[in-house]
């Protein structure tokens, strides 16, 4: 049977090009490796990791924060097994609802490997080792990415004790001594699940900075903030060996800019360093398809490869990878094998850090904006001076909008606050439109709110704010 469109892989790139495709009219077909769809995100990325990040907030809430509200529940308690119940159940419903999309939509699903017998032409092998041979026009590749690894070092995971962010979704009991590589989202995330539930939290980080490529006002702030929470920083330091000891874990890192090596012991070591494209087994270089220098598909502006027919999306190709930047791909793609005009804006996606408190930012970072020599105004307010905030003991962090000096334009919006992933959109919207301070300044907030901070940091931005 001939399809439209053959897509393998059904994460967010690869399910929602799915979708939009056969709402397009087209007749689609997806691949999948795994029994379940959804991909890393749904299954043991995203989704899981969120409902943790909530149960573990919703818990030090009960501890540090009812009691000056007036609330008293007694002490609170810890049942790890329910919590790890409610994480499974929220993915259960995420997957199933994908499966209940496809069918909705008429889409045809083939579980097994998929591999690129050149354009036109997708083999399946089954979990039995029986192969089929799938017809098609187009071809998306939307495999997704891989845990990276410790570059040099050789890892051997075992996701008990040596964990990616798979086997750190899983433990069995909160750990006396967690160890995280690597100081980014997906380190700072699980660690601080893990923090809130009662372990130490030591974080080992190359870079001098966490969350290196964000604004440098905003990493900065929220380290210390999460060192009021306990956590420890490694920064500057390479890990040349983590391994497997008698009791836990040891794991060893000298100085970046040279020095003597250090030991730490732990119960749980959690290597989060990045992710690689998943490319494995496609058979992309026996089609003809060209890589890059770091193993991503390359594609010219409209998601093509360099073989007719054959797009890629998400963490295979340049970009963040980040599941809405796989989806607006997705969605960009099946308008383009559709006949329309496909378009994803990469200048306007946001990102967010989904800690206690979290970070979002979209556009430029001041650092990016002085190494391109761009003239621009900053405009900042803290939650400090914020009645909803303080109303909710929610005060910690700021917003910070970045605008053309000339023109006004916004170039970039940063805030590390409670809610912050919540209150990035209006700043995504307003820049998507090529939007100034003065408009977003100008536009009524409702009060009280936490949004409001961000009205008052674009007033600083073009004048002066109101409440500061």
């Amino acid at each position: 049977m001939a399809y439209d469109v053959v897509v393998i892989g059904s994460g967010p790139g690869g399910y929602v090009c799915a979708i939009k495709a056969a709402q397009l009219g087209l007749k689609v077909a997806v691949v999948e490796k795994n029994a379940t769809f959804g991909g890393t995100c749904l299954n043991i990325g995203c989704i899981p990791s969120k409902a943790l990040l909530h149960a573990s907030e919703m818990l030090a809430e009960a501890q540090h924060s009812f009691d000056a509200l007036g609330v008293e529940v007694g002490t609170p308690k810890l049942n790890l097994t329910k919590m790890m119940a409610h994480k499974d159940a929220t993915v259960a419903a995420n997957v199933n609802g994908v499966s209940f999309l496809f069918k909705k939509n008429k889409i045809e699903s083939f579980q097994g490997t998929g591999k690129v017998l050149g354009a036109g032409k997708v083999a399946v092998t089954g979990a039995d080792g029986k192969t089929q041979e799938l017809e098609t026009k187009n071809i998306v590749i939307a495999t997704g990415s891989d845990v990276a690894g410790i570059p040099g070092v050789d890892v051997a995971f075992d996701e008990k004790v040596i964990v990616s962010s798979t086997g750190a979704l899983a433990l069995e009991k909160v750990p006396g001594h967690l160890v995280v590589v690597g100081g980014g989202v997906i380190g700072l995330e699980l660690g601080s699940v893990w923090a809130r539930l009662g372990a130490k939290v030591t974080v080992v980080e190359y870079l001098d900075t966490i969350l290196g490529g964000m604004d440098g006002d905003v990493a900065k702030q929220f380290q210390r903030m999460l060192a009021k929470q306990g956590f420890e920083f490694k920064l500057g330091s390479k890990v040349t060996g983590a391994a497997k000891a008698k009791k836990g874990a040891v794991v060893t890192f000298e100085p970046v800019k040279g020095g003597a090596a250090e030991t730490i012991e732990a119960d749980v070591v959690l290597v989060a360093t990045g992710r690689r494209p998943y490319t494995d087994g496609l058979g992309l270089k026996e089609a003809g398809v060209e890589m890059d220098e770091r193993g991503r598909v390359k594609t010219d502006g409209h998601l093509r490869t360099n073989v007719a027919g054959i797009y890629a999306i998400g963490d295979v190709v340049v970009g963040p990878m980040l599941a809405h930047k796989a989806e607006d791909e997705g969605v960009a793609v099946a308008e383009i094998i559709a006949g329309q005009a496909g378009h994803v804006n990469y200048d306007v996606i946001p990102g967010v850090v989904y800690t206690s408190p979290e970070v979002a930012s979209v556009g430029k970072t001041e650092e990016e904006l002085k190494k391109a020599g761009v003239a621009y105004k900053v405009g900042k307010f803290p939650f400090t001076a914020n009645g909803r905030a303080r109303a909710m003991l929610h005060t910690d962090g700021f917003v910070k909008v970045l605008a053309d000096k000339d023109s006004d334009k916004v170039l970039g919006v940063h805030i590390v606050g409670f809610g912050a992933g919540e209150m990035i959109h209006e700043a995504a919207v307003l820049m998507e439109f090529g939007g100034s301070s003065e408009d977003l300044g100008r536009t009524c907030h409702a009060h009280p709110t936490m949004s409001e901070a961000v009205k008052e940091a674009a007033l600083a931005t073009f004048f002066k704010p109101i409440h500061m």
